[in-house]
C-alpha cells in the first residue's frame, strides 16, 4: 500500500503534528512501509489450533469490557470528619461570611 504526501500531511493534521516539508519524503516513505508490513501479516494463515500469545494468567484474558463503578472499601460517610445528605462538610471561612 502507498501512502502519499498529501495522506501525511492529513495524518499530521489530524494529531495536531507540524511537519517539516524537509522530513515529509522520509516519513512518506516509512509509512508505506509500516503498511506493507501490516498487510503480509494479514496475508498469514491463522488457525484454530494455534492462539496468540498473551502475557498474563488465563483468568484474566479477554474478560468483557464493562463500565461500572468501582466499589469503595469505605464509605465517604465512614472517612468524611463531617458528611450530611450525601454531601462533605465543610467549615464555611471566615471571609465569605
Amino acid at each position: 500500500m502507498s501512502v502519499t504526501r498529501d495522506d501525511v500531511l492529513r495524518i499530521a493534521r489530524l494529531a495536531e503534528l507540524e511537519v517539516d516539508e524537509e522530513a515529509l519524503p522520509g516519513l512518506v516513505e516509512e509509512l508505506s512501509r509500516i503498511l506493507d508490513y501490516v498487510a503480509q501479516l494479514s496475508a498469514v494463515t491463522a488457525s484454530e489450533a494455534l492462539r496468540p500469545f498473551v502475557p498474563g494468567p488465563d483468568a484474566i484474558r479477554f474478560r468483557p469490557d464493562e463500565v461500572k463503578p468501582w466499589p469503595l472499601a469505605l464509605g465517604p460517610e465512614e472517612i468524611a470528619p463531617a458528611f450530611k445528605g450525601g454531601f462533605f462538610v465543610v467549615p464555611k471561612l471566615d471571609q465569605f461570611e
